[in-house]
């Protein structure tokens, strides 16, 4: 953790000696450059090929897996996380005033943080300063960090962030973080529709990426415009698990992922710990699933044994 915090504090410095976009990411690209290699992952398409084949799993934490004293969004957070056994993070990407990407989800500050106003008006000098609150509302000392400093952060400590577009941000300006970052191992895109989707590979073929798909049909659609299968994760939803969809994705070698997040009272996260038990998890191991969006993601990752069992078995080998 000493080497992220060195990178966080040199990126900070820099931050409160300009406002200029352009010296911003140059600043990022230089920190980026210096920050060494930790824990080497293996290309994304043979890990989740090997999850996929040896019954694996991961368990994506649900904008980065916010809890008590740990703020949504955060790198804190996905530290804590990383330390009870969660490899993957779902985080927002947002945009400041003068260009600078950030870990944020609304539009406005203040659900989760002490400050106020909308996030596309405030400059990034003022937004480092803001404290995040925690999932119950207490302010913490955490404050938003850059997307560079995330991506850092992830190839250090052999992390996957699933990067989620917010509407202040372009698909362009991630990507080429992404690239400066040298983090293309450690990120998987989300993508919401085909256009989305096809956008991505436009800029990227390499990347890897979550899209809508619960079949053949559909994996021959996104490839018509640019996809390749390989760097898909197929995305069906978070209403109801779909195991026939799960069979035909896992016939056509791509791994299916699904939901368990959504509006609390009503998301399947609640209706399967409801009893106590996780088994409805299992079963969606079970019926060929290899990633789990959850916004419990703590429980879910101590109730599995695939998780673990899959990581081992496709990257610690």
């Amino acid at each position: 953790m000493r080497a992220v915090l060195i990178g966080l504090t040199a990126a900070a410095l820099l931050a409160g000696c300009t406002d200029a976009p352009q010296v911003e990411a140059a600043a990022e690209v230089a920190v980026a450059a210096e920050t060494p290699l930790t824990v080497e992952m293996p290309p994304l398409p043979g890990l989740f090929d090997c999850l996929r084949k040896s019954g694996g799993v991961v368990v994506a934490a649900h904008r980065g897996g916010g809890a008590a004293g740990y703020p949504e969004n955060a790198i804190e957070t996905m530290a804590y996380g990383l330390e009870r056994g969660i490899r993957v993070f779902e985080v927002d990407v947002a945009t400041s005033r003068d260009g600078v990407l950030f870990l944020h989800h609304d539009d406005r500050f203040g659900r989760t943080s002490d400050a106020t106003g909308y996030v596309s008006d405030t400059k990034w000098a003022d937004i480092a300063r803001v404290r995040l609150k925690d999932t119950e509302g207490a302010v913490t000392d955490f404050n938003p960090p850059k997307l560079t400093d995330a991506l850092i952060w992830a190839k250090q400590n052999g992390a996957i962030l699933e990067l989620d577009r917010k509407k202040t941000t372009g698909f362009r300006e991630i990507v080429e973080a992404v690239k400066a970052a040298d983090a293309a191992a450690n990120v998987i895109m989300i993508s919401y529709n085909d256009e989305e989707a096809a956008e991505i590979a436009r800029l990227d073929a390499g990347l890897m990426m979550t899209a809508s798909a619960r079949g053949g049909r559909d994996i021959q659609r996104l490839e018509g415009l640019g996809v390749d299968r390989t760097r898909i994760i197929a995305w069906t939803g978070t209403e109801r698990p779909d195991p026939p969809a799960f069979e035909r994705l896992v016939r056509e070698g791509v791994e299916p992922a699904f939901g368990t997040l959504g509006r609390k009272g009503e998301r399947l996260d609640d209706l399967y710990w409801a009893d106590g038990d996780g088994v409805e998890y299992q079963r969606l191991v079970d019926d060929g699933v290899v990633l789990i969006a959850t916004d419990e993601p703590y429980r879910v990752a101590d109730w599995l044994e695939a998780d673990d069992a899959g990581w081992a078995a496709c990257v610690t080998k």
